[in-house]
C-alpha cells in the first residue's frame, strides 16, 4: 500500500505544500503559493491556490485530481481548543467545529479552513486528517494551562492555555532523543522554536508540561511582528489614550511589534545587520528577544526540576548562531553552555553545539513539521478513523 501523503498548510495569504513518503521519510515535491487575495495578485482566493497547486503537482509529475497516487492529505491546523487533541479525520461535523473555534485563532483557522475546503472538493474520495498545533499540549497540567480569571467566564468562553507549534515539537523532541540515545520518557527538554513565530515548551518525559504560548500564538518569546509577553493594561492604556479601537490594537500586537515593533523589520538577519552597524534600536531588539528566551529557559529548567537539554529549532534557532550564543548566555549556573566553535558551524545536521563535559546539551535539530504532519496522518489512515467531534 502506498504510503504518499499529500501535506497541506494552509495560511491566511499563503498554501505551502509537500508531498511525501510518510514511511520512507522521504520528500516527493512540494512549493509554495504566495500573495492569496493581495492587491494585483494572480491568486484571488484559496480555490485559486489550490488549482495552481495542482497545476505545479502535474509539472512533478503528481495527477492530484486522479484516482490513485496519493494515500490522503494531512492538513496542519493550528487551533484545536479542548475538542480536538489528535490527528482526526476529516468530514462535514469537523469541518464545522474547527469554524466554530475561529474565535480562538482568528488569523490562522480560517486560512486551514480554506485549504481544507478547497482540497476536500479536489479529491473527496481521500481520507482527509486534520493535524493540530494545540494537540502536543494536550497533556498540561491544570496548574499550567489555567490563567487567573473568573473560572466560570474561562470555562465559557474556552480561555486557557493551548500551546502550538506542536507538530515541530514532536519532530525535534523524537529527534533529540535519538541524538542523545536516550529515551524520549527519561528525558527533561526545554525546546525552543524560534522563527517568525517564537515559542518554548517544557517536555517531561515526552509530554508538554508548560509552553510559552496561551490562549493564541501572541503570547510568550518575542516574534518577529508579535509582541509576546505583554502587560493586559498596555490594550487598555491604548485604547483609552491613543483611541485606538481594539481591532486596531489587535493589528498593532500581532502585526506590527516584535522585532517589527522595536527595530523596523521582522527578518533576524535585516535586524543582525543594522545591530552590526550600530543601530541601536536593532541592538535593543536582539537583547530583548535573547533575554525573553533565557528566562523561559531557565523558569522551565525550574519547573521541571532538572534539566538534560535545550533544543533549538525554526528558522532562526536552525541558522542564528548570534541567538544560540547570546540566549543561553548566563545560564552557566545550570550546566547550560555553548561551544563557540561548534555554535559557528553552518551544519544543517542535528547536532550538539554543548562543549564535551557539560552537565546539560545544547542541540540544533531541524524541524520537519511537513513530515510530522505526514506520519501522522499516515497513523491515522492505517490505525482507523479517530473523530472526537462526532464521538
Amino acid at each position: 500500500m502506498t504510503a504518499t501523503v499529500l501535506v497541506v498548510n494552509s495560511g491566511s495569504s499563503s498554501v505551502k505544500y509537500q508531498v511525501v513518503d510518510a514511511e520512507s521519510q522521504t520528500r516527493l515535491a512540494g512549493g509554495l503559493v504566495e500573495r492569496i487575495g493581495e492587491v494585483g495578485s494572480p491568486v484571488p482566493d484559496h480555490e485559486a491556490a489550490v488549482a495552481r497547486l495542482v497545476d505545479e503537482l502535474r509539472e512533478d509529475g503528481i495527477d492530484l485530481p486522479a484516482r490513485g497516487g496519493i494515500l490522503a492529505v494531512g492538513h496542519r491546523v493550528v487551533h484545536g481548543g479542548e475538542r480536538f487533541v489528535e490527528p482526526t479525520l476529516i468530514d462535514d461535523r469537523v469541518v464545522d467545529a474547527i469554524a466554530e473555534l475561529v474565535p480562538l485563532a482568528p488569523l490562522h483557522n480560517p486560512g486551514n479552513l480554506a485549504g481544507i475546503t478547497a482540497l476536500r472538493r479536489i479529491r473527496p474520495d481521500l481520507p482527509h486528517v486534520a493535524v493540530f498545533d494545540t494537540a502536543f499540549h494536550r497533556d498540561l497540567p491544570p496548574y499550567a494551562r489555567a490563567y487567573a480569571i473568573p473560572r466560570g467566564l474561562a470555562r465559557a468562553h474556552g480561555i486557557r492555555r493551548y500551546g502550538f507549534h506542536g507538530t515541530s515539537f514532536a519532530w525535534v523532541s523524537r529527534v533529540a532523543a535519538a541524538l542523545l540515545q536516550r529515551p524520549l520518557d527519561d528525558l527533561a527538554l526545554v525546546l525552543l522554536h524560534l522563527g517568525n513565530g517564537c515559542s518554548a515548551a517544557a517536555v517531561l518525559g515526552g509530554r508538554s508540561v508548560d509552553t510559552s504560548m496561551g490562549l493564541s500564538p501572541l503570547e510568550g518569546l518575542v516574534m518577529g511582528t508579535r509582541s509576546g509577553d505583554l502587560d493586559p493594561a498596555v490594550v487598555f492604556h491604548l485604547h483609552r489614550q491613543a483611541s485606538l479601537s481594539y481591532d486596531e490594537i489587535e493589528a498593532v500586537l500581532t502585526q506590527e511589534s516584535g522585532l517589527k515593533g522595536l527595530a523596523g523589520d521582522n527578518d533576524l538577519r535585516t535586524v543582525a545587520a543594522q545591530a552590526g552597524d550600530g543601530d541601536a534600536d536593532s541592538q535593543l531588539a536582539l537583547d530583548v528577544a535573547c533575554y525573553r528566551i533565557r528566562k523561559y529557559v531557565g523558569a522551565y529548567a525550574a519547573a521541571m526540576g532538572r534539566l538534560d537539554a535545550v533544543v533549538l529549532t525554526g528558522g532562526i534557532g536552525e541558522n542564528s548562531a548570534y541567538v544560540r550564543l547570546h540566549a543561553l548566555r548566563g545560564l552557566e549556573l545550570l550546566g547550560v553552555a555553548v561551544d563557540a566553535v561548534g555554535n559557528a558551524s553552518p551544519s544543517r545536521a542535528a547536532r550538539r553545539i554543548s562543549p564535551d563535559d557539560a552537565t546539560v546539551q545544547v542541540l540544533v535539530v531541524p524541524t520537519n513539521e511537513e513530515m510530522e504532519i505526514g506520519l501522522q496522518t499516515l497513523a491515522i489512515v492505517r490505525g482507523g478513523s479517530r473523530n472526537p467531534a462526532v464521538s
